[in-house]
C-alpha cells in the first residue's frame, strides 16, 4: 500500500469531518464574530481613553461607552465558550464515526487480518489514535479558517486609519504560516517515529501482562521489564524532541510577532513625537496589532497537534484502506437445512501461499462430518474458509448449490454456530457471555441451554448464578466449564450449521467425556462439522475426512477407514487409541 503524504492525510481528515461540518462552521462563525467584536472593543477603548485623557471628559460622559465595552467583553467570552463547545461536539461526532468505521473495517477484515496484527497496536489505534485527532478537529481546523478571516478584517480596519501599519502587518503576517510549513516538514518524521514507538510500547506492555506467568516461570520477567523500559525511554526521547521542535516554533513565531508589533510601535511613536499622528489612531492601531497576530499564534500552538494527528491518522487510514480479501456478497443464505460442498478449493491466509490445495468434499445436510489429521494438516484453515474468514484463491464453497461468496457475511454467520478450541470469554457476567448468541434470551432459555451443555449445576452452585461476574478469558471457571459455556452459547443460538474446532482439546478424560456427551446432543439433527485432533469424539460421525498437507487423503466411516489401514489407522496407532 503506498505511503500517504501529509497533504493527502490532511484532505482525508477534512473529508472525515464533513458529517460534522455544521458544528465546525458554527465554531468558525462564532470565532469570527468574536474577532469582529475585538475590533469594536478596540474602537470603544481607544475612544474612551482619548476622551478622558485628551478631551478631559468626565466619567459620566464616558459611562455609556464603558457599559457597552463591558457588554462586549461578556459577549465575546460567551462566543468563545460557545465556539469551543461547538468545535468539541463536532470533533466528538467525527471521532465516534471514525471509531465505528475502524472497528467495522477490522470486523469485516476478519480474524485472519487480526491474527496478522498485534492486538495492542489495533487497540491503541482505536483508542489513543482516534483521541489524538481531537485537537486537530476541535482547534486546528477552526483556527485555520480564522487566520484567513480575522486578520483580513483587522487589516481592512487598519489600512484606512494608517496604511503604513497595515503594510507592515500585511508583509509580516504570512511569514508565520510559511515558517510553520517549513517546521512541519522537519517535525513530521519525529511525530511518525513517536507514534510508532507508542504502538510498540503498547504491544510489549500487553504481551508482558498476558504472558506474566510464562515470563516468571522462565525467569525472563526482568529482561522483559528492561526491554519495556528501553522502549519507554526511546519514546520519552522522541517525545522530548517533538516538544523541542514545538517550543522552538513558538519562540520563533513569538519573535516575528513581537518584532512586527515593535516596528509598528516605533513608527507611530516617531510620528506622535513629531505631531504627524493622532493619539486615537495610534492607540487603536497598537490595540489591534496584537489581535492581528493572535489567530496566527494560536494556529502555531495547535500546529504540533496537527502533526500528532497526522501521525495517528496514517495508521487509521492504513487500516481503513485495507481491502477485504474477497468480494462480500449481499444475498441471503437459505433458511432451511444447510448442505456444504467444496470444489477444487485452494485457500490460505496470504495471497499466493495456499494452505488448502484441491479440496473436494461434501457436508450433507443434517449429518455429522468429522475432519481429522495431524497438527498443521489444514483442518482449522478449512473451517476458516467455510466460516468466510479466508477467501478461496481457487475453487469455491457451495451452500445448497450457491457460492458462499454470494452471501452477506453477517447473515451467513447468523446461520451457524462456532465453538473454537479456545473460546473467547469476555469480562462480564455469565448471562452476558451467553447472550452473545441471542441477546433477547430470557433466563429460562439460558437455563435450558446450560442444562443441555451440562453446565447448569455449576452455575446454580454459584452464589450469584447467571449474574456471576467472570474475569477476562473466563477467570472464575475451569477449562472444562469454559468449554461447556461455549457449547451452551451454541445451544442457545440453535443454528442449522455447527462447526466445532478441537472443542475437547486440552481437557482431561473425565471432562472430555462430559463435553463429548453435550456435543452428541448438540449435533443431533444439524449439519455438523467436527474438527478433532483427539479421535475419541469422531467415531459416531457419518463421515470422516482425513487431511494431510492441505488436501484430503482419505474419507469414509470409522469402520471403513480402519479396514483400509491407511492414514486414519496410522493416526489411531499414533495416539494409541483402541479401535
Amino acid at each position: 500500500m503506498p505511503a500517504l503524504s501529509s497533504l493527502h492525510l490532511d484532505r482525508r481528515l477534512i473529508d472525515a469531518a464533513r458529517p460534522a461540518r455544521a458544528g465546525l462552521r458554527a465554531a468558525i462563525g462564532l470565532g469570527l464574530a468574536g474577532g469582529l467584536l475585538v475590533i469594536l472593543q478596540a474602537l470603544l477603548l481607544a475612544r474612551i481613553v482619548n476622551g478622558v485623557v485628551f478631551r478631559h471628559q468626565s466619567l459620566r460622559a464616558v459611562m455609556p461607552a464603558l457599559i457597552w465595552l463591558f457588554a462586549l467583553f461578556i459577549l465575546r467570552a460567551a462566543l468563545t465558550f460557545l465556539s469551543e463547545i461547538a468545535a468539541h461536539r463536532a470533533a466528538a461526532a467525527v471521532k465516534t464515526a471514525l471509531r465505528r468505521a475502524l472497528l467495522s473495517r477490522i470486523v469485516t477484515l476478519g480474524p485472519a487480518y487480526a491474527a496478522g496484527e498485534r492486538s495492542a497496536d489495533l487497540a491503541a489505534t482505536l483508542t489513543d489514535g482516534i483521541e489524538a485527532l481531537e485537537p486537530f478537529l476541535a482547534r486546528y481546523l477552526p483556527q485555520r479558517a480564522l487566520i484567513a478571516l480575522v486578520p483580513l478584517a483587522i487589516l481592512a480596519t487598519l489600512f484606512p486609519i494608517d496604511w503604513a501599519s497595515g503594510l507592515v502587518l500585511a508583509v509580516s503576517g504570512p511569514l508565520i504560516p510559511l515558517f510553520m510549513v517549513f517546521v512541519g516538514q522537519q517535525a513530521e518524521a519525529i511525530n511518525q517515529r513517536q507514534w510508532r514507538q507508542l504502538l510498540s510500547m503498547s504491544a510489549h506492555l500487553l504481551d508482558a501482562v498476558q504472558g506474566i506467568t510464562t515470563l516468571k516461570l522462565f525467569g525472563r520477567a526482568r529482561e522483559e521489564i528492561a526491554l519495556i523500559a528501553q522502549i519507554s525511554d526511546e519514546y520519552r526521547r522522541t517525545t522530548m524532541a517533538s516538544l523541542r521542535v514545538a517550543f522552538l516554533t513558538s519562540a520563533v513565531l513569538e519573535f516575528f510577532a513581537s518584532l512586527a508589533i515593535a516596528l509598528v510601535a516605533v513608527i507611530f511613536g516617531a510620528r506622535l513625537l513629531h505631531g504627524h499622528a493622532h493619539f486615537f489612531a495610534a492607540f487603536l492601531v497598537l490595540l489591534l496589532v496584537p489581535e492581528f497576530f493572535l489567530p496566527l499564534r494560536t494556529l502555531a500552538t495547535h500546529y504540533h497537534a496537527r502533526m500528532s494527528a497526522l501521525a495517528a491518522a496514517r495508521r487509521i487510514f492504513e487500516v481503513l484502506d485495507t481491502v477485504p480479501a474477497s468480494h462480500r456478497g449481499t444475498a441471503v443464505p437459505p433458511s432451511g437445512p444447510i448442505a456444504l460442498s467444496c470444489r477444487a478449493l485452494e485457500a490460505g491466509y496470504e495471497p499466493g501461499r495456499p494452505i488448502l490445495r484441491g479440496i473436494d468434499c461434501d457436508f450433507p445436510a443434517g449429518r455429522m462430518s468429522a475432519i481429522v489429521g495431524r497438527s498443521g494438516a489444514g483442518k482449522s484453515s478449512l473451517a476458516a474458509a467455510i466460516l468466510g474468514f479466508i477467501a478461496p484463491g481457487e475453487g469455491t464453497i457451495l451452500v445448497n448449490g450457491a457460492p458462499l461468496a454470494a452471501f452477506d457475511r453477517e447473515t451467513w454467520w447468523r446461520r451457524l454456530a462456532y465453538v473454537p478450541q479456545t473460546p473467547r470469554i469476555f469480562a462480564g457476567t455469565i448471562a452476558e457471555n451467553l447472550r452473545l448468541a441471542r441477546p433477547d434470551a430470557d433466563e429460562a432459555a439460558l437455563s435450558a441451554a446450560c442444562r443441555r451443555a451440562l453446565l447448569l449445576d455449576v452455575i446454580e452452585s454459584l452464589p450469584q448464578g447467571f449474574a456471576t461476574r467472570l474475569g477476562e478469558g473466563g477467570i472464575g471457571l475451569s477449562g472444562g466449564e469454559i468449554q461447556r459455556l461455549a457449547l451452551a452459547r451454541a445451544f442457545l443460538k440453535d443454528a442449522p450449521l455447527l462447526i466445532l474446532d478441537e472443542a475437547t482439546a486440552h481437557l482431561d478424560l473425565e471432562t472430555e467425556a462430559l463435553v463429548a456427551e453435550a456435543i452428541a446432543d448438540l449435533v443431533r439433527g444439524r449439519t455438523s462439522i467436527l474438527i478433532a485432533h483427539r479421535l475419541a469424539t469422531v467415531r459416531r460421525a457419518d463421515q470422516i475426512l482425513v487431511m494431510e498437507a492441505g488436501h484430503i487423503a482419505e474419507r469414509g466411516t470409522h469402520e471403513s477407514l480402519l479396514a483400509r489401514n491407511g492414514a486414519y489407522a496410522a493416526l489411531l496407532k499414533a495416539v494409541a487409541l483402541p479401535a
